[in-house]
């Protein structure tokens, strides 16, 4: 029998997430049946969508039950194994939950090769938040060389890669962040163009400053009044990615829409919502892409990693909401 620590979800949430919104259980694990493989998980993906889980509506996936082990993306070892397919060491990514170890059937588990790239990279840019930005920037976001494009939360595991993306493809590239260091972090360290700190710097006139000619392709991860400033500086022909909307994500009433949608008219632009997993089949194509990169040193990756173990994720996963993370945000279990 394995012990494991697990954390489920005790209550829905109002707002931001508190201690009251986990219950961490201790779990007895059974003996394996045949087809089955015992991991134990090394990294846990905290990412803006697991608080959407949360909640009890419709959308792209079904919500957390109460009682349930939180959903997450990880990065674990098998230490066991009765399935054809896996073999005890092999390193794996698939959705096992916050937990130290977790029985699972096979089904969307990938093996993944740590002499390229270390487990919180695979989290990170050659997981979830890379193919996020590779899609998005050149499926839905149809990036064109010459392109002025503009990514907020350019400083977040989603925005970082789509940036250093579009200056690859060779674009114009514009990042809103929050804060000086992380501004400074864009154009010094990973090569935009500008940077537009949203917290010192009224971003409508500043975007006119850095964008004058408007902008082409708009990364939206943002929402709210940063995405209103963007539609306030559109070129014709624009594209905006609605990516996410963490400005929203724990209010406790729903925010009013943009109120500048009209520019999408004016413009002739389009807005255009994705979900990730709709590429899923295309996984590959894009992490061969970016590995390339990547080993060039064309894309700096950047991680940003807590050790504290399945106890500490309630409070790690809300650094997301604060700003308190650069780059991609993972648990070390």
């Amino acid at each position: 029998m394995t012990t494991t620590q697990q954390v489920r979800l005790a209550k829905r949430p109002s707002g931001l997430p508190d201690a009251g919104t986990w219950n961490l259980t201790t779990e007895e694990l059974p003996a394996l049946s045949q087809g089955q493989i015992l991991v134990k998980v090394d990294f846990i993906s905290l990412d803006p969508a697991m608080r959407g889980w949360l909640n009890d509506v419709r959308s792209y996936v079904p919500p957390v039950g109460v009682g349930e082990v939180m959903r997450s993306l990880d990065i674990a070892t098998v230490v066991d194994s009765t399935h054809p397919d896996f073999a005890v060491g092999d390193a794996v990514s698939g959705t096992f939950g916050v937990t130290e170890y977790a029985i699972h059937d096979g089904r969307g588990v990938q093996k993944i090769d740590l002499s390229s790239a270390g487990g919180p990279t695979w989290l990170g840019t050659l997981g979830m938040p890379g193919m996020t930005a590779y899609f998005g920037l050149l499926e839905i976001g149809k990036l064109r060389a010459g392109d002025t494009v503009v990514a907020s939360a350019a400083a977040g595991a989603v925005g970082s890669i789509a940036g250093q993306i579009a200056k690859i493809k060779g674009a114009k590239v514009i990042g809103i962040a929050g804060g000086a260091e992380k501004c400074r972090m864009l154009t010094e360290e990973l090569g935009f163009d500008a940077a537009v700190d949203y917290r010192s710097e009224n971003v409508l006139l500043r975007l006119r400053e850095v964008a004058p000619e408007g902008i082409d392709v708009y990364f939206d991860n943002v929402g709210g009044d940063i995405l209103d400033a963007a539609l306030a500086n559109l070129r014709r022909g624009a594209r905006i990615v609605l990516c996410g909307a963490i400005s929203a994500y724990n209010a406790e009433k729903l925010p009013p829409g943009p109120s500048r949608y009209m520019s999408l008219l004016v413009s002739r632009a389009s807005m255009t919502g994705f979900v990730v997993f709709d590429y899923a089949d295309r996984y590959g194509e894009a992490v061969a892409e970016i590995s390339g990169w990547l080993a060039e040193g064309r894309i700096k990756s950047r991680e940003h990693v807590v050790d504290g173990g399945v106890a500490c994720f309630g409070e790690t996963l809300n650094m997301l909401f604060t700003g308190a993370n650069t780059g991609k945000l993972v648990l070390a279990v």
